[in-house]
């Protein structure tokens, strides 16, 4: 059994709520949706699942469906009698905490866990590139995003919609998008579509942090893409030199959106010795 419109509704009510603006809220009404969801994060029995941003359990209630075992997080202190109420006793466990504060290694014992989620639009890119960055129990990812975050966590070289975050996640993974999901599905109505993306943590990373150090290589990535419009020797100028450039077979004249992630790290690794 998952929530319908009607019932996302009474359950507001009779608890005085309303979706949080400042908590970036907007809850899944769709049965439907919620449903395509934990189909698509190919999750059933022996999985365990982590969900941030509960909500009122829309989806909670769709992932338990599938017979996974399910960790809800929620922020809003005001929703946890609400989840109380409808995932626990369908033998969801429940965590009241902040995503971007908990203790993840205590909390995820016996990996690989999946993360499941509608996250906040507000905090999506930080919770995804904190838990890439941070708890490596999470092997898989489905998250619902909105449209334009969702591009670029999945964007290849060329792509408009490349960046630092594209670069950042295809250090830990592998990122597709694999659905989209129209505001009509939330409430409150969101002004923008939401995109489904699928991210898949690699066996080690793209770039080898014995040759180079991560914080280094991001560090020429934010440089490079904070002035995009710029060729690299100009955004880059004082952290990589002209020898660097050669030595990594990169132009000096290529903009940061041209260089996938094993450039930008050869030209880290270059540019770290020079």
């Amino acid at each position: 059994m998952t929530l319908s419109a009607g019932q996302v509704a009474e359950l507001l009510e009779r608890h005085g709520l309303r979706p949080s603006r400042a908590l970036g809220q907007n809850f899944v009404i769709d049965p439907n949706t919620v449903r395509r969801i934990a189909r698509l994060a190919e999750v059933g029995p022996g999985d365990q699942v982590v969900e941030i941003g509960a909500g009122v359990g829309s989806l909670t209630l769709a992932l338990l469906e599938t017979g996974a075992d399910v960790l809800a997080v929620e922020l809003d202190r005001y929703l946890i009698p609400v989840l109380e109420e409808v995932v626990v006793p369908r033998g969801a466990r429940l965590v009241h905490g902040d995503a971007l504060d908990l203790d993840w290694k205590a909390l995820l014992l016996d990996p690989p866990w999946v993360l499941v989620a509608n996250l906040p639009y507000n905090v999506a890119t930080m919770v995804v590139a904190d838990l890439l960055d941070e708890v490596p129990a999470i092997s898989r990812m489905l998250v619902m995003v909105q449209r334009e975050v969702g591009e670029r966590m999945a964007a290849g070289v060329g792509s408009p919609a490349y960046g630092a975050l594209s670069v950042k996640i295809a250090y830990w993974a592998r990122a597709s998008l694999v659905g989209r999901v129209p505001a009509a599905v939330f409430l409150p109505q969101p002004k923008v579509e939401s995109s489904l993306v699928a991210i898949e943590r690699r066996a080690r990373p793209a770039v080898d942090p014995a040759e180079v150090d991560a914080s280094w290589l991001f560090r020429l990535v934010r440089a490079g893409f904070a002035q995009r419009r710029k060729m690299l020797r100009r955004s880059l100028a004082g952290l990589v030199g002209p020898e660097a450039f050669e030595a990594a077979g990169v132009r000096p004249e290529a903009r940061a959106e041209e260089l996938d992630v094993l450039e930008w790290g050869r030209l880290a690794a270059c540019a770290m010795i020079r």
